[in-house]
């Protein structure tokens, strides 16, 4: 193993964060949907339909981003887009009872990616929720103590595991 306690701190939350995606990945490939589907997943579950532009939005990340992720999970019959009565240009996109069904089968795999307390610590939680509120108030336009009540709001999952 390298010398692990030479590196950056940043070095570490960032090759920790990878190898958690790459796993968690490779879990659900079994359930045919990826890390970035069940984050759009869960959002539509608990905000109700929206177009690519909003759900991009909420989830963070470029709408061309949003579209590809949404292209898998339209092939698998995860979500359903209906063109807009109001503007033919527009879609709204909307989880499937399918897709329900297989969220529901990523959180079992997210709840058991890693044996014992590591990644569910509430302490391990708490400093990666204040990393999150201290670098996305900035950049998200967050009001300080609104961070993570916008999180919930807009339907994501816990901090610890977004990923663009």
């Amino acid at each position: 193993m390298p010398h692990l306690e030479q590196w950056p701190t940043g070095r570490l939350l960032t090759t920790a964060a990878r190898l958690v995606e790459h796993a968690w990945n490779e879990r659900l490939v079994s359930i045919g949907v990826t890390h970035a589907g069940v984050i759009a997943l869960g959002v539509l579950e608990t905000q109700g339909a929206m177009t690519q532009a909003n759900l991009a939005q909420l989830v963070r990340v470029q709408a061309q981003t949003m579209g590809k992720t949404l292209s898998r999970l339209e092939l698998r019959g995860h979500i359903l887009r209906t063109r807009s009565d109001i503007d033919r240009r527009s879609h709204a996109v909307s989880i499937t009872p399918a897709g329900s069904r297989v969220l529901g089968e990523a959180k079992d795999v997210e709840r058991t990616l890693i044996a014992g307390e590591g990644l569910v610590s509430s302490e391990l939680r708490s400093h990666l929720q204040s990393v999150i509120e201290d670098l996305g108030a900035p950049r998200w336009n967050w009001e300080a103590d609104d961070a993570p009540a916008a999180s919930r709001r807009a339907g994501l999952p816990e901090p610890a595991l977004i990923d663009d």
